[in-house]
């Protein structure tokens, strides 16, 4: 039977499981749910969460680039391999941490995100409480054993529902079979799980000596979305069989049709508390908080002045500068002679009689390349406004090469959203080139392009104006 596991004398650390519907949380089978195990590699879905909140924060992007720490290049296996000093983007941390389970990458996350693993350990354990996981510790950011760095089934459970609901942008990280990590193309720690249950879609594998083989798993099928957790597995074979039997069970024990109640986010938990008892002076750096909706602006109207408008500046401008000539004239005929400066003298003395303009003629009005509804009558002037003839939208700007065509696409949408002023007319083109795939935005006007250009090199970001003929 599916149960026989349970009482097998291999198992290397105390078992336990529990099966939820991610759709509701509803607990649908549990069995040593709150004991407080060892959590191995399934910590890196907390260290992961914390990151995912730090970017929706502003704290950190996911192209900042992270200088790996002595101690970070020093973890044990699994790992990336960086080396002290090497400078690297969050984007291939994160990877590296969610698909291969590397323990450098998770150092150098919480080190970047924290300052040190132990602050961000801390942190951790705060989002924990926040989130309802009321008996996990976090010690490190990767998962190696260490006392008193402990979790459950269930507390696991809950953290993957999050993950998945709190930031789906993110969670098709753990359905990747392979991914590149900046450094080397790394492949998923889960694949044999993933390619051999159908709907499974993740999350995240551990194991340690004291662990045992975990898993937390999900998988959707239809309406359906169900997530197993299993701790103490004898090897990953007998791990991802009782997770099916598990995942199996929930499908059958869940309702065919229920409706989703996403949880909630939880509370901030970036900085602790200062204890009234013992006043503390903690610096913050200043964050930019997300806003729940950004609205986009009017855009400026394109219909040009209507021509009494434009009479009625000219007439101003007309009666302003009469103005000035009549009062300058009016100084130098009251002033003195011994007092006069060689300025006004130069006044009083003009080449010329100073005439005042003549009233701009009634019935003058302005015609434009739009089809007039009437003709101007006779004996009335016009004023011709001539269209500009540099509006081709033959230009283009390139953001470069990326090593995938996603990675491509993904920086055209994130340049489109921060610089929509000038790029919100252009069309995102991606390429494949012998040097990768070439982001690109196409169909602007030469005055467009470079003006989108200089804009994005003033943040940081490369970029090339290109011409019909580049």
């Amino acid at each position: 039977m599916a149960f026989a596991l349970l009482a097998t004398p291999g198992l290397t650390a105390p078992y336990a499981a529990l099966v939820m519907d991610a759709r509701t949380g509803k607990v649908l089978h549990a069995r040593n749910a709150d004991t407080r195990l060892h959590p191995a590699s399934l910590t890196k879905m907390m260290t992961l969460y914390v990151a995912f909140e730090a970017i929706r924060r502003g704290e950190i992007t996911l192209d900042t680039k992270v200088k790996i720490s002595r101690k970070a290049a020093a973890e044990e296996p699994s790992k990336l391999g960086l080396k002290a000093g090497q400078r690297i983007a969050l984007r291939y941390l994160i990877r590296a941490s969610a698909v291969k389970s590397a323990n450098d990458a998770a150092t150098a996350i919480g080190e970047a995100i924290s300052g040190s693993e132990a602050a961000f350990a801390r942190r951790m354990t705060r989002t924990a409480k926040a989130l309802g996981m009321t008996k996990t510790t976090f010690k490190n950011a990767h998962g190696l054993t260490e006392k008193g760095h402990m979790s459950t089934a269930r507390d696991m459970s809950i953290l993957g529902r999050h993950m998945i609901y709190d930031y789906p942008q993110y969670y098709n990280l753990f359905s990747r079979q392979t991914t590149h990590a900046g450094v080397a193309q790394v492949r998923n720690t889960n694949r044999r799980f993933l390619q051999n249950y159908r709907g499974a879609d993740g999350i995240k594998t551990g194991y340690t000596r004291a662990a045992g083989f975990n898993l937390v798993a999900s998988a959707e099928k239809g309406n359906e979305r169900i997530i197993a957790t299993m701790f103490g597995g004898s090897s990953t074979a007998a791990r991802n069989a009782r997770v099916a039997e598990l995942l199996d069970m929930g499908f059958k024990r869940a309702p065919s049709s229920a409706a989703l109640r996403k949880p909630a986010l939880p509370a901030y938990s970036g900085e602790p508390k200062v204890s009234d008892a013992t006043p503390k002076v903690i610096k913050v750096k200043p964050t930019v908080t997300a806003v729940a909706k950004s609205f986009r602006p009017t855009m400026r109207p394109e219909k040009a002045p209507s021509a009494e408008m434009l009479l009625a500046l000219v007439d101003d401008v007309t009666k302003n500068v009469a103005t000035a000539i009549e009062e300058v004239a009016a100084e130098v005929k009251e002033a003195p002679k011994e007092n006069v400066t060689e300025e006004v003298q130069v006044a009083r003395a003009p080449t010329r009689p100073l005439v005042t303009p003549v009233k701009r003629p009634e019935g003058l009005v302005q015609a434009t390349l739009e089809p007039a509804p009437e003709k101007p009558k006779p004996g009335t002037r016009q004023i011709i406004t001539r269209a500009s003839t540099s509006g081709g939208r033959h230009w283009g700007i390139s953001l470069g090469y990326h090593v995938t065509k996603h990675d491509a696409e993904r920086v055209l949408l994130q340049t489109a959203l921060q610089e929509i002023e000038t790029l919100d007319e252009a069309l995102r083109k991606v390429a494949n080139k012998p040097r990768g795939w070439e982001a690109n935005f196409v169909g602007l006007t030469q005055d467009r392009a470079q003006l989108a250009c200089a804009r994005l090199s003033s943040r940081g970001i490369s970029c090339e104006a290109r011409g019909p003929a580049g």
